[in-house]
Formats: structure tokens, C-alpha cells, sequence
């Protein structure tokens, strides 16, 4: 089936970050007058509750509390950040983006390597990813430092993404055929290998490219969505898992190394909770996005809708199984070449029980 691609203009990361370098923009990470260290960071998507509720206020107050006022921090989402999220690594690298975050989905369309813990249909649900971003964390880590120069310092994930859809469906069986949003090439491989369409549409135009019948179908977080107003423009959503959404925070080596050590040690224990404060709130809104599109009396944090929540199958199972060992699989391995087979031989295989061939 075809890859349609439908991103919207996002500016020019390459002039912003000339830009930057050019006035003096390199954003500090320590200003050694008296009035302490200002860091920049770049953090989520703006429009849900991992920036909102996490985020912004461990950044821009909690921090400077762990610190007893010697940082202060300026935050901004990293689409509202006036560059596309496929350069933050770069940006990175060169220092602009002192602290970022980065989407894994987003940067593997560069780097396959990082997305082998979020891979389409590996991850059925957030018990799974966990283990596998434990079991992957040390090689996240070592080629973020090797490639980029950057420092992991966390791993976010967002609720679990799942199928959206504005007409009934009961199983992944009955996608063929249909236009369906997708953010990531293995996503869109694994609904082409469903005999559906892929749209790669941004997150904030996903509501828009629904009402004008751009796609029928999209995946999106189950909460996320629902925050932006899909139960208003669907009427049936999937209960699987499809991927999560996994995210790196991390460090210029030489704006992190320029901190003291006692800073670092504060911002790596505070972020450790903070990390641990967004799994848990993924977990929670997971189900508490359904609920609220199902208009359950559970629901808190949401909208309450009038949508179907469509129970996983027996059939959805063992499709999602032949999905990831058929199709997401092999293809993330031809694009990716023999250092993600062996990457993924060493540190998933043998747990997921799924062993990789070279390309």
C-alpha cells in the first residue's frame, strides 16, 4: 500500500539553529554570576498532561525547590519550539538544545536503531514496555553518547497509542482498506501489511485532518486523544496497544559536564522521580483515556464521550504477534541493517523470545 505523507510546514530547524549560534542564542546551561543557573530545556508535546502536569512545573518550580534556588529553568514544548522535532538530536549535538527531549518514533525516520523498544505491535501493554526500555536503557544510552554527544538523563512514555475510528469496526481485520494517521514508518508498515493506508499527519493536526475526511482512521494516545477532541469526530477506538510513544531526555555533554557535580546529582535524582511520576501517570490515563471516551463515571482527567471501546480479540492477539514477527520486524531490521539485529539479539531477543536474522 502507499506511504502518503501530510506534514504541515514546521519551519527551518538548520536557520534557527544558525540563528541561535549566531547571537549568542546557545542557550546557557550555568551562568556563574551571582544570580546562579538558568538552564533551557526542550521538553514534550505541549497540548498534554506529560508537559502540563510534569514537565512544566518539575522545570520550571520544582527544580529551582531541589536546588534551594540556585537553578532556574525556562521549558517550551518541543513543537512549539520553532524547529522540526526530527532535528532535535542535531540541535542537540551542537549544543542549541542544551536539554531536550526527543521522540523516538520521530527521530528513528533517521536513527532505526533507537525505536527497537517501541517497534508497532511489540509492547502489548505498559508491564511489557517497561522491561523492554529496562532491558534496552544501557544501548539507548551508549548511542545517544556516541553519536550525538548527548547524556541520557530519562525515558517518558506517553499513554498507550491506539486506533481511532469514524465508523464501526470489531477487530485490526477489518482496517484494510482505510486511511489511517500514522506518526512513524514502522506504524505505517504495520497497517500497509493490514492492506490500510498511512497518512503521517502531526499530532496537532490530526482533529482538522479527520473533520476533512483527509484520513478515517488515526493512532494517538488514548487520554491525548481524547484531550484533543477525537470522541467528537470518531466513534470507535481500539483497546491495543499499537505503540506508546516512548521519548529520551537528555544532556549536551558539555553543558551537562559544565554544571557542578552536586547540581548533577540533584537534577539526575529529581528527574529519576519525575520519570517515574510520568510511567505512572501513562499507566493511570491508559485506562482512564478509554474510560472517558466511553463516558464511564471513572472518568477524571478527560472529556466524557459517547464512544465504543473495542475489546482486544484472540484473533487481534495472535495478528499482533504475526504482525511484529512477519512484517514490523524484518522490515525495521532491512532498514536498519545488521547492528540492529545484533542489538536486538543481545538485549531483547532472548526475553521477547523472538530472535532476529540479519538483513
Amino acid at each position: 500500500m502507499r506511504l502518503v505523507r501530510a506534514l504541515g510546514h514546521a519551519g527551518s530547524g538548520v536557520l534557527l539553529a544558525a540563528a541561535l549560534v549566531a547571537t549568542g542564542g546557545r542557550a546557557r546551561a550555568q551562568d556563574p554570576n551571582q544570580n546562579g543557573i538558568e538552564l533551557k530545556v526542550v521538553g514534550g508535546l505541549a497540548d498534554v498532561s506529560q508537559f502540563q502536569r510534569y514537565e512544566q512545573p518539575f522545570w520550571r518550580n520544582r527544580i529551582a525547590e531541589l536546588t534551594h534556588g540556585r537553578v532556574h529553568a525556562e521549558i517550551q514544548p518541543f513543537d512549539r519550539a520553532g524547529f522540526r522535532a526530527e532535528e532535535m538530536l542535531p540541535l542537540m549535538r551542537l549544543g542549541v538544545v542544551p536539554f531536550g527531549t526527543a521522540l523516538i518514533a520521530v527521530v528513528s525516520s533517521e536513527e532505526p536503531e533507537f525505536n527497537a523498544v517501541d517497534l508497532p505491535a511489540l509492547n502489548p501493554d505498559i508491564a511489557t514496555l517497561r522491561e523492554t526500555v529496562r532491558l534496552y536503557r544501557p544501548h539507548l544510552r551508549e548511542l545517544l553518547r556516541e553519536r550525538y554527544d548527548v547524556e541520557l538523563l530519562a525515558v517518558y512514555t506517553y499513554p498507550a497509542q491506539v486506533t481511532w475510528c469514524t465508523r464501526p469496526f470489531s477487530s485490526l481485520g477489518d482496517l484494510a482498506g482505510r486511511r489511517i494517521r500514522t506518526s512513524s514508518v514502522g506504524q505505517a508498515e504495520m497497517f500497509e501489511a493490514l492492506g490500510a493506508t498511512s497518512v503521517v499527519i502531526p499530532f496537532a493536526e490530526i482533529v482538522p485532518a479527520m473533520k476533512a475526511g483527509v484520513v478515517e482512521c488515526a493512532v494517538t494516545g488514548t487520554l491525548p486523544g481524547n484531550n484533543i477532541g477525537l470522541p467528537q469526530v470518531t466513534t470507535h477506538v481500539h483497546a491495543m496497544a499499537v505503540t506508546w510513544g516512548v521519548s529520551v531526555f537528555g544532556a549536551n555533554i558539555a553543558a551537562w559536564k559544565a554544571l557542578p557535580a552536586d547540581i548533577r546529582k540533584t537534577i539526575r535524582d529529581g528527574l529519576a522521580t519525575l520519570e517515574t511520576a510520568i510511567w505512572d501517570g501513562a499507566a493511570r490515563e491508559t485506562g482512564e483515556g478509554l474510560d472517558c471516551n466511553a463516558g464511564r463515571p471513572s472518568c477524571v482527567n478527560g472529556v466524557p464521550g459517547h464512544m465504543t471501546v473495542v475489546p482486544v480479540t484472540p484473533e487481534d492477539i495472535a495478528r499482533r504477534r504475526k504482525l511484529l514477527t512477519d512484517t514490523v520486524l524484518p522490515r525495521w531490521i532491512d532498514r536498519c541493517g545488521q547492528d540492529c539485529a545484533d542489538a536486538w539479539n543481545a538485549y531483547l531477543g532472548p526475553a521477547m523470545g523472538i530472535m532476529a536474522t540479519g538483513p
